[in-house]
């Protein structure tokens, strides 16, 4: 995310950093700099305009330009700046005192507002919720299928009907249905088009109308930059919305949608969608989207994701293990695994501070595959004893794993060189391993 704008940015701060003393002129190219960089972003004319002068307002005071670390006092004001252009905080989505919680979702086709839907179940499902998916969109033959489908799959209930054709009907059938079962949650997937047109506008005006959802959300295509910005505001101005989902957040190396959505609508950012996968959906945190920007990683959000996937009886018990010198490779694929979990590879090094300043940074997860597979191929035995695989146990090894003898060579050696490490860590008074050892 926001790779193209964080690189630039990035350059422009080192200028500033090294120099000790801040003229106005300095000030003056930087923000011309920066003002580039977002436009080349895709982020909305005015809204740069807007950003560059508070930035300028605040960068030519007096107590910057004579201050101690006056590129630091810029990266400050423009890390604010982003923050306050973000929308500042989290906005969750307002829960109704008497549930069940209507949750309209509304967008283009394409834009992932099916899958967001489910997304969205399974985030209130984690939290103790027990949500309900209405496929209320009529218009496109596989919604419904594709919806139950996703249904099985995060094991929530979806109300459907093939014979109801009025979509206001189905809603309201839904909201009977829901308070009979008592779920607290009711997400109306509502049908799309593949561009805005007055029979969507009226369908979706009389689904509003007919249940009066707490909130409508707006499901938006990141990638699609200045379009996603217009078709919030029009469906803002058209229908009403409550806050906004970009998806595919992970595919957008600009991140002008992101940047403008909220000052062009005045309408929050809620979650993003960070990956195809259902688990893939975060809570939109303007401050460490901010810091990701500016290339000062994300550790909450690193947090929060290795919470999700590192149980922390587990982690106890792996802790115990290490340190008495039993880590086996079947601990090194478990380890493994749950890092894969946390999401892809490169996103979760992107949270890492400095890391994103790294050129050509790839990740090959395929790596992890064939690690697995190699484990996967050893014997319950030579997995708990790596003193066992001889030549021949090695070859056998690499035939049943697809590999080649020189990788399951590389694994065990890898695996060898971490116990050293532990010990090390073992020995020396005072030092605790991690909670969460990422391995």
């Amino acid at each position: 995310m926001f790779e193209n704008i964080s690189e630039k940015l990035d350059a422009v701060f080192k200028k500033l950093k090294g120099k000790g003393l801040l003229k106005e002129e300095d000030v003056e190219i930087a923000l011309k700099e920066i003002r580039l960089a977002l436009l080349e972003a895709d982020v909305n004319f005015k809204v740069v305009k807007d950003f560059v002068q508070k930035i300028k307002d605040k960068a030519a005071g007096k107590e910057v330009l004579e201050s101690l670390t006056p590129g630091q006092q810029v990266i400050k004001i423009v890390n604010d700046e982003l923050c306050e252009l973000l929308g500042r905080s989290n906005n969750r989505i307002t829960l109704s005192p008497n549930p069940p919680t209507v949750i309209m979702m509304v967008g283009l086709h394409g834009s992932g507002k099916t899958t967001t839907s489910a997304k969205l179940a399974r985030f209130f499902k984690k939290e103790g919720r027990r949500p309900m998916l209405v496929a209320c969109d009529l218009q496109r033959p596989a919604a419904i299928d594709q919806l139950i489908t996703l249904g099985n799959q995060i094991e929530v209930n979806v109300f459907y009907s093939r014979e109801i054709k009025d979509p206001v009907l189905l809603s309201k059938e839904s909201l009977k249905k829901a308070k009979t079962e008592a779920n607290d949650i009711l997400i109306l997937d509502t049908a799309g088009r593949l561009h805005v047109d007055e029979s969507l506008m009226k369908e979706l005006k009389n689904i509003k109308e007919g249940i009066t959802p707490k909130e409508t959300i707006l499901v938006a295509d990141a990638m699609t930059g200045q379009d996603a910005v217009n078709i919030a505001k029009y469906f803002n101005e058209q229908i009403g919305i409550d806050g906004i989902i970009l998806t595919k957040m992970d595919g957008d190396a600009r991140g002008g949608a992101a940047l403008s959505i909220r000052s062009i609508t005045d309408k929050p950012i809620k979650f993003i969608g960070v990956g195809e996968k259902i688990d893939m959906l975060e809570p939109f945190y303007p401050d460490r989207i901010a810091s990701r920007i500016l290339g000062m990683g994300d550790m909450l959000s690193l947090i929060e994701q290795a919470q999700k996937s590192f149980d922390m009886k587990e982690a106890e018990t792996l802790q115990k293990r290490l340190l008495e010198d039993s880590f086996t490779f079947d601990d090194l694929r478990d380890q493994l695994k749950k890092i894969r979990n946390m999401g892809p590879l490169e996103s979760i090094l992107g949270m890492i501070p400095g890391m994103s300043k790294v050129k050509n940074l790839t990740v090959d997860e395929r790596e992890f595959v064939k690690i697995e597979a190699i484990i996967n191929s050893m014997t319950r035995k030579e997995r708990a004893n790596h003193n066992l695989l001889n030549g021949s146990r090695r070859k056998r090894i690499a035939s049943g794993s697809g590999t080649n003898v020189s990788d399951v060579n590389r694994v065990i050696k890898q695996y060898v060189e971490l116990r050293r490490m532990l010990k090390m860590f073992k020995g020396k008074k005072g030092m605790k391993l991690p909670k969460l050892f990422p391995f």
